[in-house]
């Protein structure tokens, strides 16, 4: 039951986002190729600053708190590496790891940058 649970709610998002990106029609209101856009540029900054994660333990750098990165093989450090790239990047922060040494600058910059997108989407929006 909880795996047909989960594959419904999922179903409902999709079909959620698909009926407001399709019944949109007002002009000035909403752009499906910006907020696609969007979403594809948000998804290249969280996979560019895992890469940046990712290599900077590989040459020996500890850039988590728990230092998930100097161990497991590559898929899994860099699942934590995108993983961690996304709670910065989107500055939701849980508190489950944080960035140590150089790191913390690197996540400094993609917080921002995180911080500052949606601003510059609906700048982009509105003019």
């Amino acid at each position: 039951m909880g795996y047909i649970g989960i594959l419904f709610v999922i179903l409902i998002v999709l079909m959620s986002i698909y009926f407001f990106m399709s019944h949109t029609k007002m002009r000035n209101s909403f752009s499906k190729e910006l907020f696609i856009t969007f979403l594809i540029i948000y998804f290249i900054l969280m996979v560019g600053f895992a890469l940046i994660y990712f290599l900077m333990s590989e040459i020996g750098f500890t850039v988590l708190s728990d230092m998930s990165l100097q161990h497991g093989n590559s898929v899994d450090r860099f699942l934590r590496s995108f993983y961690f790239s996304g709670v910065t990047l989107m500055t939701v922060g849980y508190g489950d790891i944080y960035p140590i040494g150089v790191a913390r600058f690197v996540s400094l910059a993609e917080a921002a940058v995180g911080y500052l997108m949606p601003a510059a989407f609906l700048y982009k929006l509105i003019k």
